[in-house]
């Protein structure tokens, strides 16, 4: 890491701000050689976090007949400087806050590029970061995380696992381990010292805190998946009862074609739509219903897998028409443990379905005018209901990543099997290998044991630029 690298961290359309950023042991040097400040300060001189204005200048195209000779202004702009080990990188970086023309933006680089500077990868800034110690694997991860967010809840536990929430966590079930370790070899290396004996009770009683404590953050993961990704929500029901329209009604806008023939839908369509704290991933459904049209029988089979695979179901009546025998098996087809709710549509029109009949079928229910968009807030307050554990903002509790949950799922194991062992008596060298395991484990969360195919995994995933 000792070249110095160069991205635009901002993005390649016209924008009011484009910020350059600099990283590495020459950022101030080959900065300072085409900035200057209006003040006359020069950057290596300068103080650290402190906004200097001045003009960017193309040093590579001089006028030698001038005098003195000319350069060329790019841009006037703002910059600053933070010294290792202090800055984002743990490196030397200079960012430059120019105007947020492409132009502008690919001229610098250029200029940067002909000083020796190179362009940086996807994710390399926030990669030296880990590096150079400045944050762990998880704090990295949570870089992404936060970039990638598309609720409020969501960017709240990314910053609460930036801030360090799960990786203290992490560092005191490694310290425990570390400590029964030390403790395990010194009885064994030194049998003739005078260190205390093995404690079984107290060993099994921390394995246990520990073994809990795992579990505890394990359970979150797939509360984070539904965070992160979304609630699966199929809109399911018999043809022309208005799933197309819910649909749009909850998005806003009218993203899925509406007519009156039926067996329009013939595929699913996904889109999301934020209720309250709540990312749904809305999938309209082809209508349930027998049919000899191949095509369409295509999009049922693929209703059918949306419903079983869902987190939600919102099963569309024709609240206009009495209840159909259709109705009844789409109801049916949905598996018990699924939470749905059923939606008397056409409330605008007369209504002719027994709203008794829908009470019998043991069933949340609402009523609204997918057309009109009527009574789509009572809905959404269902919903709200359904998901009371999004009510609450996670402070980066949550194990967010399949890599974390995988990690922390063999550590588990091996402290289980460490503590059956040592329960049973067994000898102290298997009990070794089960903790010492563990604690590879526990590192490979944090980045205390590093394999470089998850590094490379991990930051793959970022922009160029952070």
């Amino acid at each position: 890491m000792t070249d110095t690298i160069a991205a635009i961290a901002t993005g390649a359309t016209v924008s009011a701000i484009g910020i350059i950023r600099i990283s590495g042991s020459n950022a101030i040097s080959v900065a300072s050689s085409i900035f200057r400040a209006t003040n006359g300060i020069c950057l290596t001189n300068a103080d650290d976090r402190r906004m200097y204005y001045g003009e960017i200048i193309d040093n590579t195209s001089i006028d030698e007949l001038s005098s003195p000779p000319q350069h060329n202004t790019i841009d006037f702009c703002l910059c600053m400087v933070s010294r290792a080990p202090s800055s984002y990188t743990g490196e030397d970086t200079v960012e430059f806050h120019c105007h947020g023309s492409p132009i502008v933006l690919s001229e610098v680089m250029r200029i940067l590029f002909s000083h020796g500077v190179r362009q940086a990868l996807p994710g390399e800034f926030t990669k030296r970061a880990f590096l150079n110690g400045r944050m762990d694997l998880v704090q990295a991860e949570a870089v992404i995380d936060i970039i990638e967010s598309e609720t409020v809840a969501a960017a709240q536990n990314a910053a609460g696992q930036l801030h360090g929430v799960i990786s203290l966590k992490m560092d005191s079930v490694y310290n425990k381990l570390t400590d029964i370790l030390a403790h395990f070899h010194a009885v064994i290396d030194y049998p003739d010292e005078d260190i205390d004996e093995f404690n079984i009770q107290n060993y099994l009683s921390s394995l246990y805190s520990i073994t809990n404590e795992l579990q505890e953050m394990l359970e979150t993961h797939q509360r984070s998946k539904v965070l992160r990704d979304g609630v699966p929500t199929a809109i399911v029901g018999r043809p022309n009862t208005g799933k197309s329209s819910l649909l749009n009604a909850l998005l806003g806008y009218d993203r899925a074609i509406v007519t009156e023939i039926a067996g329009t839908t013939r595929d699913t369509i996904e889109e999301k739509v934020l209720i309250g704290n709540v990312l749904l991933r809305l999938i309209d459904t082809a209508g349930l219903r027998k049919t000899n049209d191949k095509v369409e029988n295509l999009g049922i089979t693929r209703s059918l897998e949306a419903i079983n695979t869902a987190g939600l179901v919102l099963l569309v009546l024709d609240g206009s028409e009495p209840l159909h025998k259709e109705d009844i098996d789409a109801l049916h087809s949905i598996p018990s443990e699924i939470p749905k709710i059923a939606i008397i549509n056409k409330s605008d029109l007369p209504s002719t379905l027994d709203i008794n009949k829908i009470a019998e079928l043991n069933v949340e229910f609402c009523t609204v005018s997918a057309l009109l968009g009527e009574g789509i807030h009572s809905l959404s307050e269902k919903i709200k209901e359904i998901f009371p554990e999004f009510n609450s903002s996670p402070s980066g509790e949550l194990i967010t990543n399949a890599r974390q949950a995988e990690a922390i799922s063999k550590a588990l194991s091996s402290i289980r099997s460490a503590s059956s062992a040592l329960a049973d008596t067994v000898t102290p060298d298997a009990v070794l290998a089960d903790i010492e395991v563990a604690l590879n484990a526990i590192g490979e969360v944090t980045g205390k044991t590093m394999r470089e195919d998850i590094i490379f995994r991990i930051f793959e995933r970022f922009c160029v630029g952070k």
